[in-house]
C-alpha cells in the first residue's frame, strides 16, 4: 500500500512546560496580582478582573472541596455549563488532584446528559444556570452513579437539596482545610500520562464518543504552539467566545494561561459583538460563520456608499491585497510607494472598519471547525486582519495544521504542526501520529480499534499536500455524495459558497444516490422581509412568501450566480426554502454547529422527495 507522507522537522523546546497539576499555582507566583481572568458583570455592564493570586486561591479551594467530597485519582468530574470562570477553577482543581474533567455543551439535551454521565460514570456534576440544573434533576434518576449536583449560578433555585448545593457553599466546606497535605501529595504524584479530559464528540452520526486526552497531549500542544506562534505573549488578551466544551476554545484558553495572557470569559455567544467593542481583544478563536457575518456586514456597508467612495474602497482592497498577500505574506519588504499608499488607505478605511467591529488590536484570530471561503479570507487578509486558518479535531487536541506568520497559502489549512506526522492513505484520508493524538475512546475498544490503522489515527477527512507542504482539505470522506450517475459531490463546498451571501442563512445540500443535487435553504429572514417590501409582497405571510414565484426566481438567479464556477453535475438543480432554522434542539445540528444530514433528511423527507418527483 502506498502512502503520501509529510512531517515537520523536530521542534526545540522554547521554555519548560509545567504539568497542569501545578501550572496555575506557578503562574500565580510569577504574576501575582496581575489580572488573569475577566467576567462580565451584567448589572454594572463592566468586566470584573480576577488576579492570578485569586485564580489560584479559588482553584485551590475547589480542589480541597473535591478532596473533601471523596474524589479519587482518575475519577470523572463533569461540567455542564456556559462559559464561566468557574469552568477553569474546576478544570485546574481536577488536574491538581489527578481527577478527570468531562465538559458538556450547555445546550446538551437531557438524553445526551444521561448518556454521557452514565458512560463516564460521573458521581459529581457541576452545572451552570437554571436550565442545566433543571435538566440535571430530570436526568438524575436515570444516572445511578450521580451523587451530587453543584450549581455555579447563585441565583438558581434548588429543588432537591439532598442532591444539590450551590458552588459557593461547596467550596467553603470546612473539612477541606485539613486536606492540604493530600492535595500536595496528589500534585507530587501527578504523571504526564494521567488522563486529563474526556471530551465527548457530538458526532454527525451515531452516539457520542468520549475522546480521552492525557496531560501529555496538552503539554505537547502548549510546546508546539510556542514554536509556531512565538508572537503570542503575556501581553495578549483573548475572548473565550466559542463554548469551552469545544476543543479549540478549551485548548486555546489553556494556552493563554500557559503564556500568562488574559482571558475574557464571554457567557453568551450572541453577546460577542458588544463584547468585542468593550474589550477590543488581540485574539479570539472562532468558526468561519462568525467571519462570514463580519464580511457580509462590511460588504453591505460598502454597498451603501456612493459610486466614488465605493470605487475608492475597491482600490484600497486591491492595494491591501498586494501589500499584505504579495509582499508581507511572502516575507518580502514592500517598496516605499506601496507602504505609504497602504498606510493611507489603512488609516482612511481599514482602521475605521476594524474599530467599528472592535478588532483593531488584532494579533491572531484562529479560525477552524469548517472551511472559510477563499474570497472572504482574502478580503479579511487584505484589510490586515491576521486570520489564522487551522485544521484539527477533538482527537488531536485541536491543532494539526495552521497558517504560519508568513508563507501561508489561501485555499489551504496551513502546514503541519511541529512533531506531528501526517500521511495520506486510502481514499485520500488524512492519517496522523504524534503526542497530541488521543489514546482512544472511553469505554469503546471497538471504536478505538477502528480509528487507527498501523498506529496511525484515521481522521475521516480527505486531503492532500501541495508541493510546499500545505494541507488542502477535500471533504469529509463520509460526507461525500455519489450521485446515481456515479459522480462524486462535496456538499460542504456548495454550502460554503452559498453561505457567503447575505440572503442565505443556512444550507443543507442533498444528493446521495440521486440523479441531481438539491438543497434545503434557510433564508436570512430579515433580508427576505426587506426584499418583500421592495417588491410589494410585504402583506404576504412568511409561508406564502417563501413559495412566491418572485422570491423563487430571485433565489434561483442568486444560487446560479454563486455556483457559476461549479461543474454542471455539482450544481443545485432544485431547492426548497424553509423559515425554521436548523438547530441543536431539533437534532439537525451538532453542538459544534455541524449539519446532521440524516436528521435533516428525515425531518424534511416530504419536501426532499417533492424535489425529485
Amino acid at each position: 500500500m502506498n502512502y503520501s507522507l509529510f512531517s515537520y522537522p523536530p521542534y526545540h523546546t522554547l521554555m519548560p512546560v509545567t504539568h497542569f497539576s501545578t501550572l496555575l499555582f506557578e503562574q500565580a507566583k510569577k504574576y501575582g496580582e496581575r489580572p488573569a481572568l475577566f467576567s462580565r458583570d451584567n448589572t454594572t455592564k463592566t468586566w470584573t478582573p480576577l488576579s492570578w493570586n485569586s485564580f489560584a486561591e479559588k482553584t485551590k479551594k475547589t480542589a480541597l472541596a473535591l478532596l473533601a467530597n471523596g474524589v479519587m485519582p482518575g475519577q470523572t468530574v463533569a461540567i455542564y455549563a456556559q462559559n464561566m470562570a468557574e469552568n477553569f477553577f474546576i478544570d485546574y482543581a481536577d488536574y491538581a488532584i489527578r481527577a478527570v474533567s468531562v465538559p458538556l455543551f450547555a445546550t446538551a439535551s437531557v438524553a445526551q446528559l444521561i448518556y454521557i454521565l452514565n458512560d463516564a460514570g460521573v458521581k459529581l456534576l457541576f452545572v451552570g444556570e437554571q436550565t442545566q440544573y433543571d435538566n440535571a434533576l430530570e436526568a438524575l434518576q436515570q444516572i445511578p452513579t450521580l451523587q451530587q449536583i453543584v450549581v455555579i449560578d447563585s441565583t438558581v433555585e434548588l429543588h432537591d437539596e439532598s442532591h444539590s448545593i450551590h458552588f459557593s457553599e461547596f467550596v467553603e466546606n470546612r473539612q477541606a482545610s485539613t486536606l492540604e497535605e493530600e492535595l500536595l501529595r496528589r500534585q507530587q504524584a501527578a504523571n504526564k500520562d494521567d488522563l486529563a479530559l474526556i471530551m465527548y464528540t457530538s458526532g454527525t452520526t451515531g452516539e457520542p464518543k468520549g475522546v480521552m486526552l492525557k496531560h501529555s497531549s496538552f503539554i505537547e500542544a502548549m510546546t508546539i504552539h510556542d514554536e509556531v506562534i512565538p508572537y503570542f505573549t503575556e501581553a495578549d488578551r483573548s475572548i473565550a467566545f466559542l463554548p469551552l466544551s469545544h476543543i479549540l476554545e478549551r485548548t486555546w484558553c489553556y494556552y493563554c494561561f500557559y503564556k500568562g495572557a488574559q482571558v475574557y470569559v464571554n457567557l453568551r455567544p450572541q453577546e460577542v459583538q458588544s463584547a468585542l467593542k468593550e474589550i477590543r481583544p488581540t485574539s479570539m478563536c472562532s468558526v468561519p460563520r462568525f467571519w462570514e457575518k463580519v464580511y457580509q456586514g462590511v460588504k453591505e456597508h460598502i454597498d451603501s456608499f456612493s459610486p466614488a467612495m465605493k470605487g475608492l474602497v475597491v482600490w484600497a482592497l486591491a492595494l491591501g491585497e498586494i501589500y499584505n498577500l504579495n509582499y508581507l505574506r511572502l516575507g518580502k519588504k514592500p517598496p516605499l510607494w506601496l507602504k505609504l499608499r497602504y498606510q493611507f488607505v489603512d488609516k482612511l478605511i481599514f482602521a475605521k472598519v476594524k474599530k467599528t467591529v472592535g478588532i483593531e488590536n488584532a494579533n491572531i484570530f484562529p479560525v477552524a471547525g469548517a472551511a472559510l471561503d477563499d474570497s472572504i479570507n482574502t478580503f479579511l487578509r487584505s484589510m490586515g486582519l491576521p486570520i489564522v486558518i487551522g485544521y484539527g479535531l477533538t482527537e488531536t487536541t485541536a491543532t494539526v495544521t495552521c497558517f504560519r506568520e508568513t508563507n501561508y497559502k489561501i485555499g489551504t489549512v496551513g502546514k503541519i504542526m511541529p512533531n506531528v506526522e501526517a500521511r495520506i492513505g486510502d481514499d485520500n484520508e488524512i492519517q496522523l501520529k504524534g503526542k497530541t493524538i488521543t489514546s482512544g475512546y472511553y469505554n469503546k475498544p471497538e471504536a478505538t480499534a477502528a480509528a487507527f490503522i498501523d498506529g496511525w489515527f484515521r481522521t475521516g477527512d480527505a486531503g492532500k499536500f501541495d508541493e510546499e507542504g500545505n494541507l488542502i482539505l477535500i471533504e469529509r470522506i463520509k460526507d461525500l455524495f455519489k450521485t446515481s450517475n456515479g459522480k462524486y459531490i462535496a456538499p460542504q463546498q456548495l454550502e460554503i459558497k452559498l453561505g457567503t451571501d447575505k440572503h442565505i442563512d443556512q444550507v443543507a445540500v442533498i444528493g446521495d444516490q440521486r440523479n441531481y443535487v438539491t438543497a434545503i435553504i434557510v433564508p436570512n429572514m430579515n433580508e427576505l422581509h426587506q426584499f418583500a417590501v421592495k417588491n410589494q409582497l410585504a402583506e404576504l405571510k412568511e409561508d406564502t412568501l417563501l413559495q412566491h414565484p418572485t422570491v423563487i426566481s430571485f433565489y434561483t438567479t442568486l444560487i446560479e450566480a454563486l455556483q457559476k464556477d461549479m461543474a454542471t453535475y455539482e450544481k443545485i438543480k432544485k431547492f426548497t426554502l424553509i423559515k425554521k432554522a436548523f438547530s441543536i434542539e431539533t437534532g439537525e445540528l451538532t453542538s459544534t454547529l455541524k449539519l446532521r444530514r440524516a436528521i435533516i433528511q428525515q425531518n424534511y423527507h416530504q419536501q426532499i422527495e417533492a424535489m425529485y418527483h
